[in-house]
């Protein structure tokens, strides 16, 4: 248990770009799961290889967890700037443990805030010979203030350092010890903070990254062919499926840019293979056109955007949801298209697997925006059970009987769901043209309009009954009926739930609804929603400017949302949400 009346502890690591402060929380975060804890984190880094501020926050507790939390308990500063940039969050109560004394500062005198300097530079760079040991100096002081397990994070230590040698792992643990030996002799406990475990990790769980958690689904959905371009924060997907794709006989291609990456995709799929690729905003934008020829030859795909600040380049390692406009109209002329959002490290590994089976039942383009907050967060997951997972495959010409009697394959032959069978490249019967012309039946170029509308009709049939068929339910949670309600999309859905708890607890009647399916807009279940709330004061907070999805409710819906938006580069936190329902419900 965690000695503290809330049952939970956030902890904050702050610096220079470098210097180990991501890896320091990493270190804290596996100790702590392995220990029986829930633990959910959050991380901003400088766009800079080496250099400018880097912060990681892990919020452990007892309960689990949807969101980072509203302020950090503990904050460890490894430098002058994360002290500063922290310092008007340091409120009575918190703690401060910071690099000192013969550190790049000395902190002003903060009435109420418990202080411990622990001389991380120092202790590295005298007595071990290496500033590079500063982050373990730092983590060792941390776990001898807070009880968070040693052998925990000795264990760790050693797995991630096993490959580099037996003399960097006792570097590592040399520097641990001596953080922790420095707290316990030098300096007096004064602050309530205190991790209590049994030593028993929880049972089942694995701990990933919202990136690894769509890597490792996709793998599971059957993916085969990864097309890859390196871009901020998606990369680490391509990191994972580089390691893991050949086990599974799988290829992964890195490309020489993002456009032939999503071409090289189509043509993974139009070979018969589930193929994806990753990318962010900027990656987007290069990639519409080739989104429209996988519409117009209807060959499934995924394309995965873990959205990032724009526009432009933007902050490259910043959060927003911004690209919602770009995934649901992005392009010229008109192609059906699916676009998904994830809430939660585990929806990234299961929504991904949907995405590929309504990929392969529709063959369109889908879309999977996940966030910089959520693609690089780390949580435990429940361990997924492989063999509960149902996989769709694409209706192809074999199901309907293969050879037509001379006449031409017809690839895209007007059916009644519009879904037409698929030839693989070579298959008896089954050639065709996978072309961006407008096409008959037969993949033979047309040119009338009565063809024109004809296909385009067809082609948008497909998703006549998606809501209705493949999202039958919305997950509602809160009052029923409701004097305000919540729709929240991405990683909002965390900070929203953690909002309707504290909101319902003090007495106030409000609902909350978490669409993953954004377009199609899910008008069906937004009405429903709406109907249980009589005000008809529907809040929509989310990470962008203009309140793109408040606007496409707005237009597919008799729903007019109030729009919360917040564009800064970071998540919302659980006490804006809750300030923004009380404010509107005292109009």
């Amino acid at each position: 248990m965690i000695v503290k009346e809330s049952k939970e502890l956030i902890i904050r690591i702050g610096g220079e770009g470098g210097e180990g402060i991501i890896s320091a929380g990493e270190f804290i975060t596996q100790a702590a799961v392995r220990s029986g804890l829930h633990v959910l984190t959050f991380k901003t880094f400088p766009a800079e290889i080496k250099g400018g501020y880097a912060m990681y926050q892990l919020r452990v507790s007892n309960d689990p967890l949807t969101s980072q939390g509203d302020n950090f308990d503990v904050m460890v500063a490894f430098n002058g700037e994360a002290y500063e940039m922290n310092k008007s969050l340091l409120r009575e109560g918190t703690v401060f443990v910071y690099d000192g004394p013969g550190g790049d500062f000395e902190p002003d005198n903060l009435p109420g805030v418990y202080m411990y300097p622990v001389p991380m530079t120092k202790i590295s760079k005298g007595d071990l010979g290496s500033i590079r040991a500063k982050n373990m100096v730092a983590l060792g002081a941390v776990a001898q203030l807070f009880s968070i397990p040693m052998e925990q994070l000795r264990e760790t230590i050693q797995h991630k350092f096993r490959k580099r040698g037996a003399d960097v792992v006792e570097m590592n643990l040399k520097a641990l010890d001596m953080g922790a030996f420095y707290v316990q002799n030098e300096l007096k406990k004064t602050d309530p903070y205190s991790l209590h475990t049994n030593g028993a990790g929880i049972e089942d769980v694995l701990i990933l990254s919202g990136n690894e958690a769509v890597a490792a689904a996709a793998l599971a959905a059957g993916c085969r062919y990864y097309a890859a371009y390196p871009i901020t924060p998606a990369t680490e997907i391509a990191n994972w499926l580089a390691r893991y794709l050949p086990k599974v006989n799988g290829v992964l291609l890195q490309e020489e840019d993002e456009i032939a990456s999503i071409a090289s995709a189509i043509g993974a799929s139009y070979a018969g293979v589930k193929a994806m690729t990753a990318t962010s905003g900027p990656g987007l934008s290069l990639m519409t056109e080739l989104l429209g020829l996988a519409g117009m030859t209807e060959i499934p795909l995924v394309v995965v955007d873990v959205q990032r600040a724009g526009p432009s380049t933007g902050m490259p390692t910043k959060h927003e949801q911004s690209d919602l406009f770009l995934a649901a109209h992005g392009g010229h002329g008109d192609i059906p298209r699916i676009v998904l959002a994830p809430g939660s490290v585990e929806d990234c590994f299961y929504l991904i697997i949907k995405a590929f089976n309504l990929a392969e039942k529709y063959q369109v383009p889908v879309l999977f925006l996940s966030d910089t907050s959520l693609g690089i967060r780390t949580q435990g997951i429940k361990k997924p059970n492989l063999k509960g997972i149902q996989l769709v495959n694409r209706l192809t010409l074999s199901e309907n009987g293969d050879g037509n009697g001379g006449k031409p394959f017809q690839r895209y032959e007007i059916t009644e769901s519009g879904v037409s069978p698929m030839s693989i490249p070579g298959q008896v019967g089954g050639a065709y043209i996978a072309t961006g012309l407008e096409h008959d039946e037969s993949s033979a170029p047309i040119y009338s309009q009565a063809g024109h509308s004809r296909m385009t009709e067809k082609r948008f049939r497909k998703l006549a009954r998606l809501e209705e068929d493949d999202f039958p339910s919305v997950s509602r949670e809160g009052d029923d009926p409701a004097d305000l309600g919540i729709i929240s999309w991405g990683s909002t859905h965390g900070s929203v739930q953690e909002a309707l708890a504290r909101l319902r607890s003090a007495g106030y009647k409000v609902a909350a609804l978490y669409p993953h399916l954004l377009f199609p807009v899910p008008a069906i279940a937004i009405e429903r929603f709406a109907e249980r709330v009589p005000s008809k004061r529907i809040l929509v907070p989310e990470v962008n400017y203009q309140g793109q999805f408040a606007d496409l409710i707005s237009a597919h819906t008799s729903v007019k949302p109030i729009k919360h938006t917040i564009y800064g580069g970071l998540p919302f936190n659980p006490e804006m949400i809750v300030n923004k329902v009380k404010e509107v419900l005292q109009k």
